[in-house]
C-alpha cells in the first residue's frame, strides 16, 4: 500500500503533494555522454553530474560567480595565483572532508582521462601548481597574472584523492567512484537513459524538497512534451518553440524561458589541403580544399538567411550571431553584427575564389543535441545549394557526432559551445587558438584554425587586470578571427523549459536543467 501512495503521490497536481519527502522526475533532451566529471567538456554531462559533484565555485542564473565548496577567495599580492577557502562543513558522501590534496589530484587527473572527446584542460590551462595553504585553504600558483580564473573553473569538480588518482570512468559509470560532496549521490546510471539520484546525507545545506530525482532522457521533442502533458515527469528542457504557444495555454503547466548564451555555430575545415567531405560537383574526391580560402567562407556566411532560421524554424526563440560571445554579455561586440543574407554577393565571392562552377560538401552535425538541430542542418544546405554548393547532410546521433568530430572526420560541421562566464576566455581558448595540448588551448578547434595574431591577444587579455584592457583585446581578437571565418557564428538560443503546475523553475542563461534551481510553489 505504501508504494501504491508513493507512485500516486508523483502524478497528483504538485499543489496536492507538496509536502516533504516527494519525488521528481526530469525529462532531459539530451543524454549524458558519461558520469565520470572529467570525460568530457559537455553541458548536458555537466549539469548532471553537478548534483553530485561540486566545483570550488559556480554559477547562478544570471552567470555571476558563486561560492561552492569555497567559501570565498582572493587573489595573491603578486597576481600569480589565487586562494580559495574550503567551506569547513564541506564532506564527501563518504563522510571524509575536502582538502586540498582532493582538489590538486583532481587537477592533475584532467589531462589524462583516456579516450576523452574534449578535455576539461581548457578550464585549468592558466594553474601551474596546487598547494595546502593552511588546514581549509588550497592555493592555485598560475602562470603569470590569472585575473579570470574563477571564472575559468566552475566546470572542474572536486573528486576525493584517492578516485582521482585510481579510478577509471567506468568506475564512476557504474557508481563505485560516484563520490562527491554535492546535494545528492548516485544510485543508478544506465547510459543513454536514466540518472536516479538520491538526497546525499553529508550535504551541509538546505535540503532539497526532493528526496529522490530521477532524470530520464527522452530525446524526441513530441514525446518530451506529451510525457510532461500527462504527468509522467514534472520538468522537460529544450522545449520545442512550437509548442509553446500550446504549453502556455494548457492550465496544468507553466513555461519559463532565458536568454541563452548557447551559441551554434558551423565550423569549417581551414587547415587541410585534403579534405574528407570535399569533393568536386559530380562527387569525385579533390586534392584542392575550397574551404583554405576565407573568400569561400566567406560566400557560404553570407548565403545563410539566419533571421529565416530564427523566425521559420526557431519560432522566434533564438538570437542571430555575427560573434561567438552572446550580445547580452558586456564584453561582446556591437559592431559585429550577424552578415546579412547576401547569395548574389556569395556566389560573385565563390566566382571570384574560382569557385563559380562548385563543389560537393558533406555537412555534418547531431540530430538530438541542440533545438532544432536537424532542421537548421537541413536549411542551411538549401542554401547553400542556391549558391551553387551540392550538399550532402549526415545528421546522425550526438552519442556518435562528436566522437567522429573529435576525430576530425568532417569539413563542415554544426555544432554548439555554451559558455555562461562574463568574459570570453573559455570561447577563445577551444575553439579558437592554435592547438597546443600541453596548453589546453584548442580542445574543440575541429577546423585546425591558427592565428599568431589571435593567440597573442588572448596571451595578453587573459593576463590583463584592468577589465577595460581586456574588453579592448578580446574584441580585436573576435574581429580578426570573425574576418578570418573558421567558424560561421548561427544564433544563439533561447532557453525554455515547462513544469507541472504548483512547480517554479528559475531559469538559467547557461542552459542547465538542476533540480536545485525547481521548487515547489508557495
Amino acid at each position: 500500500m505504501r508504494a501504491i501512495l508513493a507512485a500516486l503521490a508523483v502524478c497528483l497536481p504538485i499543489a496536492a503533494a507538496a509536502q516533504a519527502p516527494r519525488e521528481v522526475t526530469i525529462a532531459l533532451g539530451a543524454p549524458p555522454a558519461s558520469f565520470d566529471p572529467h570525460f568530457f567538456a559537455h553541458s548536458p554531462s555537466f549539469m548532471v553530474q553537478q548534483h553530485v559533484f561540486e566545483p570550488l565555485v559556480w554559477r547562478d542564473e544570471n552567470s555571476r560567480t558563486i561560492a561552492a565548496l569555497a567559501e570565498r577567495w582572493e587573489m595573491l599580492p603578486d597576481g600569480a595565483g589565487w586562494d580559495f577557502h574550503l567551506h569547513p562543513d564541506a564532506r564527501f558522501s563518504d563522510g571524509t572532508p575536502v582538502t586540498a590534496a582532493d582538489v590538486a589530484a583532481t587537477i592533475a587527473r584532467l589531462p589524462n582521462v583516456p579516450n576523452s572527446p574534449g578535455r576539461l584542460t581548457i578550464y585549468t590551462n592558466r594553474v601551474r601548481a596546487v598547494e595546502a595553504a593552511g588546514p581549509r585553504t588550497v592555493r592555485l600558483l598560475t602562470h603569470g597574472p590569472a585575473p579570470l580564473l574563477p571564472e575559468d573553473i566552475p566546470p572542474l569538480m572536486i573528486v576525493p584523492e584517492r578516485i582521482a588518482r585510481e579510478a577509471t570512468t567506468q568506475d564512476f559509470n557504474s557508481g563505485r567512484a560516484a563520490i562527491g560532496s554535492g546535494r545528492y549521490r548516485l544510485v543508478q546510471y544506465v547510459q543513454g537513459e536514466r540518472v536516479v539520484l538520491e538526497r546525499s546525507p553529508t550535504w551541509r545545506g538546505p535540503a532539497s524538497p526532493f528526496s529522490r530525482v530521477t532524470f530520464r532522457v527522452i530525446a524526441n521533442d513530441s514525446s518530451r512534451v506529451a510525457a510532461l502533458r500527462a504527468g509522467d515527469v514534472q520538468l522537460i528542457e529544450i522545449v520545442p518553440p512550437r509548442d509553446v504557444p500550446m504549453l502556455e495555454r494548457d492550465p496544468n503547466v507553466a513555461v519559463w524561458r532565458s536568454p541563452g548564451t548557447r551559441l551554434i555555430y558551423i565550423s569549417l575545415d581551414v587547415s587541410r589541403d585534403v579534405s574528407p567531405g570535399v569533393f568536386d560537383i559530380d562527387g569525385r574526391p579533390m586534392d584542392r580544399n575550397p574551404l583554405r580560402d576565407a573568400r569561400v567562407r566567406r560566400a557560404l556566411s553570407l548565403a545563410i538567411d539566419r533571421e529565416a532560421i530564427r523566425t521559420q524554424i526557431m519560432e522566434g526563440q533564438s538570437v542571430p550571431a555575427g560573434q561567438m560571445q552572446a550580445v547580452g554579455l558586456g564584453v561582446a561586440d556591437p559592431e559585429l553584427k550577424p552578415d546579412a543574407f547576401d547569395p548574389a554577393r556569395a556566389r560573385a565571392l565563390l566566382a571570384e575564389a574560382g569557385w563559380a562552377q562548385g563543389f560537393t560538401l558533406v555537412f555534418a552535425g547531431p540530430n538530438d543535441r541542440y533545438v532544432n538541430d536537424e532542421r537548421i542542418l537541413q536549411a542551411v544546405a538549401g542554401f547553400w545549394q542556391r549558391i551553387g554548393i551540392r550538399v550532402r547532410v549526415e545528421a546522425v546521433p550526438s552519442n556518435i557526432f562528436f566522437p567522429r568530430s573529435s576525430q576530425r572526420a568532417y569539413s563542415a560541421a554544426m555544432t554548439g559551445w555554451q559558455s555562461s562566464a562574463y568574459e570570453p576566455n573559455n570561447i577563445f581558448a577551444p575553439v579558437l587558438l592554435t592547438e597546443d595540448r600541453t596548453r589546453g588551448w584548442g580542445t574543440v578547434n575541429r577546423h585546425g584554425y591558427s592565428n599568431p595574431a589571435v593567440d597573442r591577444l588572448y596571451e595578453r587579455a587573459v593576463v590583463a587586470m584592468d577589465p577595460a584592457e581586456r574588453m579592448r583585446l578580446w574584441r580585436e581578437g573576435m574581429a580578426i578571427a570573425m574576418a578570418d571565418a573558421p567558424v560561421l557564428p548561427v544564433h544563439h538560443q533561447v532557453n525554455i523549459w515547462a513544469t507541472r503546475r504548483g512547480l517554479v523553475y528559475a531559469p538559467r542563461s547557461d542552459e542547465y536543467t538542476l533540480a536545485s534551481s525547481l521548487t515547489v510553489a508557495p
